[in-house]
């Protein structure tokens, strides 16, 4: 019996040894197909053609950022085993637009918006700056979406032709915030949250102290999302020629206006002359053939997307081999960490020696801070701070400019700087600090029947285990530091602008502005966009019309080169034959998304549990 049992064990280890070993021989043939195209790929030119006559396809994929995240090895990786999301780079999008301005080849540019995801509002009018300059050429501009969200259109309603899918809809809802709050689920729990802060309007802790948003929370989110929804009215209005109490109307009315239209939306918004077309994606297709010609081998127009066509240009365009006098730009995206980060998040260390390779060379005359972010560890926004103080003070003009949001430690690192530009639509101040520690005593007591006693030297031995109830005396100990660290911010805000700590207690409090109302309080200098800041800082230093941007990026090693070769060439195959990605290993969803949570909660790094940060997402 025993024999027999093992017989057949052992046929199963068989099989499945088998099945482990042809496994492995189909990956090793795949890796090895897509390494033989690399290298071929890297022995021919793969620049792409422009064609003679081409629309410039704009389309967006995921969200539009200001910085990519990870570094390209990694972003590539991600690309390869189908995890994270798409992003794409705002400079990106704008570079090709104002290229194809005065490029000849380029007849007309086609906004394709269906793919693009979360995108600031400085970012969308941004880009419309860039378009109205395109227009400027006299060329087309076609937009086109099966559905238009309020972002997408914000972008078509600059287009001369608006086409919408017959089954689609042109949705515009406002801009609003809204947050989850756990007081009482984490009561349930028997988690106890101890917060610690400064300024009235410090929401970023609510959620933990509340089942929903404070009065003072609401007053001061309603006017900087007023102030927003204005900006993008008129933006609108403007571009469509169309009144803002007709886009009111028809937002305000959609109920009526819908049943008008008998449950047609995409109807609706062509009788609100919103849009200029209903039609089907060959009828677009037909009228770009129209404009730029027909592409014979796929029967479609001839056409290239923005990120071939930045390719076909070949442009130093982020200055890695610009010469003579420079102005360095530092890009600061994501939450403010302690320690080295990757690009998509400011780490304390890492962009301060960004900051100092700019102080450090000599053709660098001076520095641009482009930020976009809520904040974070206020040390590490301190570090920073300090840094660009010190290229001040070595004599090179430092100015700061807002993205769609620098606020909390995203105001602090501005600080040092001799001018602060922000866009109308910034989100910036929220001004406070504050710090939390959790304790869940009481619920592995009540749930596991597991208690924790001991004995110290001091009150203070082991007074910061999770695991034991927190004595007020440290609760004391850390207000205090809080304390401290809200009047070291208001110091330093009246310091760089002028004002008394008590000026700046006024318009604090962790109340959050529109970058029109900071610049009116005096906490911004100038309204206006990256490139007239990186102009400002020129002029600071003197440089006259013959200066070059240079964009301060960690230097990249050989091993990391070669490396993003290859992952580069595997995209390109795999990009060409699709086929391939569906043999590849699938992510590990769930464990990712695992992984990315606890990454989030490990980000909680400052050394003094201090944290200057507006939760803002786009």
């Amino acid at each position: 019996m025993y024999d027999e049992e093992r017989r057949k064990s052992g046929g199963l280890g068989c099989l499945f040894r088998g099945i482990d070993v042809t496994r492995r021989v189909i990956l090793n043939v795949i890796f090895w197909a897509l390494v033989i195209a690399v290298i071929v790929l890297l022995l021919r030119d793969t620049t792409p053609d422009v064609p003679d006559s081409a629309a410039l396809v704009i389309s967006p994929q995921g969200d539009v950022v200001e910085q990519l995240a990870g570094d390209p090895v990694e972003r590539l990786q991600e690309q390869l085993t189908g995890g994270g999301g798409p992003e794409t780079l705002l400079k990106d999008l704008e570079d090709s637009i104002l290229a194809a301005r005065d490029d000849e080849r380029i007849k007309a540019l086609l906004l394709d918006l269906d793919s693009m995801g979360s995108i600031g509002l400085s970012k969308l009018q941004d880009l419309r700056v860039a378009l109205r300059e395109f227009k400027k050429s006299g060329k087309p501009v076609i937009a086109a979406a099966d559905t238009y969200d309020q972002n997408r259109y914000y972008l078509a309603a600059m287009a001369d032709e608006i086409y919408l899918h017959e089954m689609g809809m042109l949705l515009l809802e406002g801009f609003s915030r809204y947050r989850m709050y756990y007081k009482e689920g984490l009561g349930k729990l028997m988690v106890d949250v101890h917060v610690f802060k400064v300024g009235t309007f410090k929401s970023a802790v609510e959620p933990y102290l509340r089942q929903d948003m404070s009065e003072e929370a609401k007053t001061a989110n309603k006017e900087w999302l007023g102030d927003l929804w204005r900006r993008y009215l008129e933006d609108v209005a403007e571009s469509r020629k169309v009144s803002v109490a007709a886009l009111q109307e028809y937002i305000e009315g959609y109920p009526d206006n819908l049943s008008r239209a008998e449950g047609d939306a995409a109807k609706m918004a062509l009788s609100a002359g919103l849009v200029d077309h209903v039609v089907s994606r060959d009828a677009i297709r037909r009228r770009m053939i129209e404009l730029v010609g027909k592409d014979e081998k796929t029967h479609s127009f001839q056409q290239i997307g923005h990120d071939s066509y930045l390719q076909a240009l070949d442009k130093d365009r982020f200055g890695a081999e610009a010469e003579g006098d420079l102005v360095g730009v530092v890009v600061a995206v994501g939450n403010i960490l302690g320690g080295s980060q990757p690009p998509g998040k400011i780490g304390g260390d890492s962009t301060a020696a960004l900051i100092r390779q700019a102080r450090e060379n000599e053709n660098v005359k001076a520095v641009v801070l482009r930020v976009d972010s809520g904040g974070g560890s206020a040390f590490a926004s301190e570090v920073i701070r300090r840094e660009l103080e010190l290229t001040r003070q070595a004599g090179k003009p430092v100015v700061a400019s807002m993205g769609t949001v620098a606020a909390s430690g995203g105001y602090w690192i501005t600080m040092a700087s001799d001018e602060v530009w922000a866009a109308p639509t910034t989100i910036t101040g929220s001004i406070g600090i504050f710090g939390m520690f959790p304790t869940y005593d009481r619920g592995l007591k009540e749930y596991l029947g597991i208690s924790v006693d001991g004995i110290g030297t001091t009150p203070y031995a082991g007074a910061m285990r999770p695991d034991r109830p927190l004595d007020d005396r440290v609760g004391q100990l850390i207000q205090q530091t809080i304390n401290k660290g809200y009047r070291d911010f208001i110091t330093k805000v009246g310091q760089a602008r002028n004002m008394t700590s008590e000026e700046v207690d006024r318009i604090a409090q962790g109340r959050v502005w529109s970058g029109e109302d900071a610049h009116e309080l005096g906490l911004v200098d100038n309204m206006g966009s990256l490139q007239d800041a990186i102009a400002a800082a020129a002029k600071l230093a003197k440089l006259g019309d013959e200066y070059k941007v240079k964009y301060m990026e960690r230097e990249v090693s050989f091993r990391e080169k070669i490396l993003r070769d290859i992952f580069s060439g595997m995209v390109q195959v795999l990009g060409k034959h699709p086929s391939l990605q569906s043999a590849l290993p699938p992510p590990l969803s769930t464990m990712r998304l695992l992984a990315e949570q606890a990454a989030k909660i490990a980000e909680l790094n400052d050394p003094q549990h201090m944290y200057a940060y507006f939760p803002y997402e786009e």
